[in-house]
């Protein structure tokens, strides 16, 4: 498979309908690699972060930076795939992952994705591919809790707003993850593949959610990375953070502190910083411990929601 064919499976939603379709996609990508890659880069000012330059039919395009201490070989996916995959729906096995086995999916998700992210550097027009890349994330994680038997979807909260006991209007929340127990919603998350420009929105829902109803519904944020190439000159190839500490400071601390922030790939801030890793965790975390303890919490507010479809 040569890396227009890469791009070409990229571009459609259809090629993403299941975890092994994930799965299955990037063993070709890293299979393939080594045809179409022209070079790697090292990051001059983080040198775990590799940038490769795409072939003639992209443009010789530099790709987005990636970080090499977490990128699997196309080996290790199809050993992932074989080996602790079957074991994701048993929910007792994933609670009892061991450290290396919850890297290992740590490092899948990032590397899965990562893939789609490059080949989709391939492609003429960034909005529609940084789009198309950010659909293919939320869907991602989407499935991944669907396969592990969690009933999750895209979907629209309805609040009432009421004054004297009068509903007056309905406020209407969209939200790219909603799981939930029969009729009762556990568990309101956003997905987003950066938190750039994005941070806020989830500490307002949330905010505003426990202010329309006098309850709380947890709230949680998965992001992929927080990292994106640097300055651009002629010969430098360095990365810069799109985290702003201060916001995410700011709005822990003065309106509500969320209920679980998760990352693939951490910046060194989230976990030398006290309040900052005490907020803010890999994703394994999210789907070996702290999945199972929402769901099994009672829920505290009966909430209409609108399933918007199947998948993002």
């Amino acid at each position: 498979m040569n890396f227009t064919d890469l791009v070409s499976q990229a571009k459609d939603k259809s090629n993403f309908l299941s975890i092994r379709d994930y799965l299955d996609f990037t063993i070709s990508f890293l299979g393939a690699r080594s045809t179409f890659i022209v070079a790697e880069i090292v990051c001059q000012n983080e040198q775990d972060y590799r940038f490769w330059q795409l072939p003639s039919d992209a443009g010789f395009a530099i790709s987005r930076p990636f970080n090499s201490t977490l990128f699997c070989s196309a080996d290790e996916v199809a050993s992932f795939k074989s080996s602790l995959f079957p074991l994701m729906t048993d929910q007792d096995r994933v609670r009892g992952f061991s450290e290396r086995e919850r890297e290992m999916l740590n490092k899948v998700i990032y590397t899965v994705q990562q893939c789609i992210g490059i080949a989709l550097d391939g492609v003429t027009g960034s909005n529609f591919a940084r789009k198309l890349n950010g659909d293919l994330f939320e869907r991602h994680m989407q499935l991944w809790f669907r396969h592990m038997g969690v009933d999750c979807t895209s979907a629209t909260v309805r609040v009432p707003v009421e004054v004297d006991g009068i509903e007056q209007c309905k406020m209407n929340f969209q939200h790219d993850l909603i799981m939930r127990d029969a009729d009762a919603v556990k568990i309101i998350g956003s997905v987003k593949t950066s938190s750039k420009d994005r941070l806020g929105k989830v500490f307002v829902d949330k905010m505003l959610l426990s202010s329309l109803t006098g309850k709380s519904v947890p709230h949680i944020a998965i992001f992929l990375n927080d990292v994106q190439r640097g300055a651009k000159t002629p010969r430098s190839y360095r990365v810069s953070s799109t985290f702003l500490p201060g916001h995410f400071k700011a709005y822990t601390i003065k309106l509500n502190p969320l209920d679980g922030v998760y990352y693939c790939d951490l910046r060194p801030n989230m976990l030398t910083d006290p309040l900052l890793s005490g907020q803010i965790s890999r994703i394994d975390n999210l789907i070996c411990n702290e999945l199972w303890e929402f769901l099994e919490r009672e829920p505290e507010v009966p909430l209409e929601v609108a399933v918007n479809d199947g998948l993002s």
